[in-house]
C-alpha cells in the first residue's frame, strides 16, 4: 500500500476525503500511523466554517486536517536520536524555526522566524492514516495512558494546563470556569487534581449534564442572576481563580465581576470581543488578567507525567468517536456544540 486516506476541509462546512502518497521519513523525521486523532473548536472556528478562513498567521493552507495527533512510529528517517519504531508518541502540534527566542524556549506556537507550520493547517496533520513528523517535536506516550488521552494532550488539555498554570492554581483556591466545552471540562478536572474547588458556568444543557457525569456538581446556568448564585456558592467572597474558556462575551465579564479582590482571571477561550469598565473591575479590585494560549512542549512532557500521577485520563471527556471513513460524521457532529469531545480513533 502506498497511499493513504485523508480529510481536506475547503470551508464553507464543505469536507473531502482525498488519496494522498504515504510520507517518506527524511532527515531528523518519522513516520507515525495515526492511532487518535481529536477534532479542536479552532478546527470549527477557522477552517470548517467559513467565517473567519484564510485570515491571520495560523491561515488554512489547504492541508491534510487534524492537529491533536497520536500514534505509534512506523519508521524512521536517518538521523533520529531519541525516538525508534515502535514507540508511541504524542505530537507537539507546531514546528517552528528552531533558533528564534520562542522556539528555544519551547514556544514554537510563537515561532518569529521562519517556517512556522502547524500540522493540519500549513503541514499535513493527523486526519490520515500516516503522519510525517519532525521527532523534535514528539513526546513520549506513557503506558499507563491511551492513544486517545494523549491525542488530547497537545492543544485540548495542554490548553487547559497552561492556563492553570498561569493562574497559579493550587489548593487555597475556588476556580470558576465559563464554558464547558472540551477545553472547560479539562481545566475543570486538572484544577480539581491540583486540589482547588471547582465552580461551572454552561448555557449548553448536554455540556451541563457531562459536567456533572465527571463529578462536578457546582455548575450553572447563565442566567440573569448567575452572578448572584456564584456569590452565594462562594460564601460572599467571590473566586481566586477565573477562567474563561467559551469565548464569549458576557462569560469574560462575568469572570472579572465573580473574581474576588487580589484574584487572577485568565482568558483562554478565542475570539469574540468583550468591553468591561477597567476601574470598578480591574483596577480597584486589583486583579491579575492573563491571556493564555497553548503549552510549549515542556509543559507537554509534564502535563503527560502528571495524567499518569493523577490517574486522570483526559479521554474522560470524549463523548463521541468515528473512524477515519466516518471524518465528515464527526466533523457534522462537534459543529452541533453540544459534544464534549470529539476524535476519530484508528481500532
Amino acid at each position: 500500500m502506498n497511499t493513504m486516506q485523508g480529510v481536506v476541509l475547503p470551508g464553507n462546512r464543505g469536507f473531502e476525503m482525498r488519496e494522498f502518497p504515504i510520507p517518506e521519513p527524511g532527515h531528523g523525521q518519522v513516520l507515525i500511523r495515526m492511532k487518535a486523532s481529536s477534532l479542536c473548536g479552532s478546527d470549527l472556528r477557522a477552517i470548517y466554517r467559513p467565517i473567519e478562513q484564510g485570515t491571520g498567521p495560523e491561515a488554512y493552507q489547504g492541508v491534510i486536517a487534524g492537529h491533536e495527533p497520536c500514534g505509534q512510529i512506523e519508521r524512521v528517517g536517518p538521523g533520529t536520536k531519541r525516538f525508534k519504531a515502535g514507540d508511541r508518541v504524542v505530537v507537539y502540534h507546531i514546528g517552528g524555526c528552531g533558533l528564534c527566542h520562542d522556539c528555544r524556549a519551547g514556544w514554537m506556537l510563537s515561532c518569529t522566524g521562519e517556517g512556522r507550520a502547524g500540522y493540519g493547517w500549513q503541514r499535513d496533520g493527523g486526519h490520515a492514516d500516516f503522519l510525517l513528523a519532525d521527532e523534535s517535536e514528539l513526546v513520549a506516550l506513557p503506558d499507563e495512558l491511551s492513544y486517545v488521552d494523549g491525542a488530547m494532550v497537545a492543544c485540548g488539555f495542554g490548553t487547559s494546563y497552561t492556563a492553570c498554570c498561569r493562574a497559579g492554581v493550587s489548593g487555597r483556591d475556588h476556580v470558576l470556569i465559563t464554558g464547558m466545552g472540551p477545553v472547560g471540562l479539562g481545566t475543570a478536572l486538572l484544577c480539581r487534581a491540583m486540589g482547588a474547588r471547582v465552580a461551572c458556568v454552561e448555557g449548553t444543557p448536554e455540556r451541563r449534564a457531562l459536567a456533572n457525569s465527571l463529578g462536578f456538581d457546582a455548575v450553572f446556568d447563565p442566567n440573569d442572576d448567575a452572578l448572584t448564585q456564584l456569590m452565594k456558592h462562594s460564601g460572599g467572597h467571590g473566586f481566586e481563580v477565573g477562567i474563561d474558556c467559551s469565548g464569549a462575551a458576557a462569560a469574560r465579564h462575568l469572570c472579572l465581576e465573580a473574581a474576588r479582590e487580589w484574584g487572577r482571571v485568565v482568558f483562554v477561550g478565542e475570539g469574540g470581543t468583550v468591553e468591561f469598565a477597567p476601574s470598578p473591575l480591574l483596577i480597584h479590585k486589583q486583579l491579575t488578567l492573563h491571556g493564555s494560549w497553548v503549552c510549549n512542549i515542556g509543559q507537554m512532557e509534564d502535563l503527560v507525567e502528571l495524567l499518569v500521577r493523577w490517574n486522570l485520563h483526559p479521554e474522560t471527556v470524549v463523548t463521541h468517536r468515528f473512524s477515519l471513513s466516518e471524518a465528515r460524521q464527526a466533523y457534522e457532529t462537534f459543529d452541533s456544540g453540544t459534544t464534549g469531545k470529539v476524535a476519530i480513533v484508528w481500532e
